[in-house]
Order: C-alpha cells, then sequence, then structure tokens
C-alpha cells in the first residue's frame, strides 16, 4: 500500500501537466499547405473577396450574407475546439461553426486568421454564458446574468501553421 501511495506522488504530477500541454485536433483540414490548415469548407480567397478586419465585420451587422473577416484568435475552447474568441483592435466575438461541422486545433491561441461567416449580436443566458466559461477553461461561478456578444457562425477558417 506504501508502494502505491508513493507512486501516485511521483507520477500524478507528470500526467496533469502532459494533459495541459495536450492539443486536442478532432477535425482534419479540408486544405492544407505548407503555410497554414483550413477547416470547415475551402475558403475562396480570390482579388475580388473583401476581407476585413473583425470591427469593420461588427459596424456592419445586419447586412446580408457571409463576410471574410480577419481577426486574432484570442482563446480557443479548451475541450474540443469547438468555438473560439475573435480579437479586432476595439471589439471581440464568439465564433461557432456551421452545425458543429468542424472544430478547430486547442492551440490556436495566439494566431492571426481569416474566416468566413454570419455576425450578429445576440444575448446568452447565465446558463449558457456559464457553459461556454467551463468550456474555456474559466470558472463558471463568475457568470451571475446575461451577457450581451457578437457571435459569428463559421462555415470555413484558414490557420497558419506558425504565429
Amino acid at each position: 500500500m506504501r508502494s502505491l501511495v508513493i507512486i501516485l506522488f511521483v507520477f500524478l504530477p507528470f500526467t496533469s501537466i502532459n494533459a495541459q500541454d495536450e492539443v486536442v485536433r478532432l477535425s482534419e483540414p479540408v486544405v492544407q499547405t505548407e503555410a497554414f490548415e483550413t477547416f470547415g469548407s475551402a475558403l475562396e480567397l480570390d482579388e475580388k473577396a473583401e476581407i476585413v478586419s473583425l470591427d469593420k465585420a461588427i459596424e456592419t451587422i445586419g447586412s446580408e450574407g457571409e463576410v471574410f473577416i480577419k481577426a486574432t484568435i484570442k482563446q480557443v475552447c479548451a475541450k474540443k475546439g469547438c468555438f473560439f474568441i475573435a480579437e479586432g483592435e476595439k471589439s471581440e466575438a464568439r465564433v461557432t461553426f456551421v452545425d458543429y461541422s468542424f472544430f478547430i486545433p486547442t492551440n490556436s491561441t495566439g494566431k492571426e486568421v481569416v474566416f468566413r461567416g454570419n455576425i450578429e449580436e445576440k444575448v446568452l443566458s447565465t446558463d449558457q454564458a456559464k457553459h461556454y466559461a467551463e468550456d474555456a477553461g474559466e470558472d463558471p461561478d463568475q457568470i451571475t446574468e446575461e451577457q450581451k456578444e457578437y457571435a459569428i457562425v463559421a462555415s470555413s477558417i484558414r490557420i497558419p501553421k506558425t504565429k
């Protein structure tokens, strides 16, 4: 019994450290090059495609259709990469994926990405906000009321392989 306790104290800290460093990749890229990976559908960027900043996209909420947006990933869902927080110079938005059909690698934080999606302003219930906080690895007990946020449902995202 004493040996078992000693083994647990010796090896248990190493397993928790390794678990924190583990990258979760539940989706495979649909396009992959030396420079980037694209998740969701292919991201068709030609000379006609207008890519706007997150701040500019928020200013134009209500316009029809998908927009191409450039932003930095501030935070990724720590559990499986099912959403991320996009950060502009003055604003943030939660980005989820069409029909929960793809995810991004959990180590994508800090990367400047281009994605295509529809943007809207919405109100999260307290329970929904707590759920998102928990998935992001935050303390859900810090959430005490509804929260307003900008939300984007993306159909495609291009993530560079380096920062």
